[in-house]
């Protein structure tokens, strides 16, 4: 017998943040970047051109079709799928280093792509993040006057059908318009108390 107390390493999580356009997913995964927070974030590959202020390798990785067609042929992603009209998808081989190097993995995922995330890896932790209200969430995609009329009004009826499968997810999180380190903070306290779990989420891919 011994009184010393030998902590346990914890084990990293695979954790999504999703949901519908227009929501802040990506302000909030910025957010969560610039406090300096020890996990990867997982880059998404994507055939679409970059916005404004978009760096490749940082906010995506920008490749051609032929490429991404290359990286479905060699299964390299751990999903993919077509988001209004151009392929995403996310790098396998990034996921499995940075867990076994035993840090948290963060990935941002269309809620299409949060589901097959979830038959592969059915110990991922889900969060679902959303607007106040559906109006709200129009009025934001409304703001940004990043596209055309009809690729806007595909966007928003995406965003209404995207809010009906909420129950898909483990948590929900409002990301409230000017309270974004509310958000971040409840995110982080989501996976605080996940890694105080009695049965670890233990993902393997």
């Amino acid at each position: 017998m011994t009184d010393e107390f030998v902590p346990v390493h914890p084990v990293p999580l695979l954790i999504v943040i999703s949901g519908p356009s227009g929501v802040g997913k990506d302000s909030v995964l910025n957010r969560m970047k610039e406090r300096g927070l020890p996990f990867h974030f997982v880059v998404t590959a994507t055939t679409r051109p970059p916005r404004e202020g978009e760096v490749d390798g940082v906010d995506y990785f920008f490749v051609s079709r032929e490429k991404f067609a290359s990286m479905i042929d060699n299964d390299e992603l751990l999903e993919y799928a077509i988001v209004y009209e151009e392929y995403k998808g996310v790098p396998k081989e990034q996921i499995r280093q940075a867990l076994a190097s035993g840090r948290d993995v963060i990935m941002r995922v269309d809620v299409q792509g949060a589901a097959t995330v979830r038959k592969l890896a059915p110990e991922a932790l889900l969060i679902f993040l959303t607007a106040e209200s559906e109006a709200d969430l129009v009025a934001r995609l409304h703001k940004r006057k990043s596209e055309t009329a009809e690729s806007l009004h595909l966007r928003i009826a995406t965003a209404r059908q995207e809010l009906k499968r909420i129950d898909e997810f483990d948590y929900v999180v409002v990301n409230r318009n000017g309270r974004l380190e509310e958000t971040v903070e409840v995110i982080q306290a989501i996976i605080r108390a996940e890694h105080h779990r009695v049965k670890h989420r233990k993902v393997t891919l």
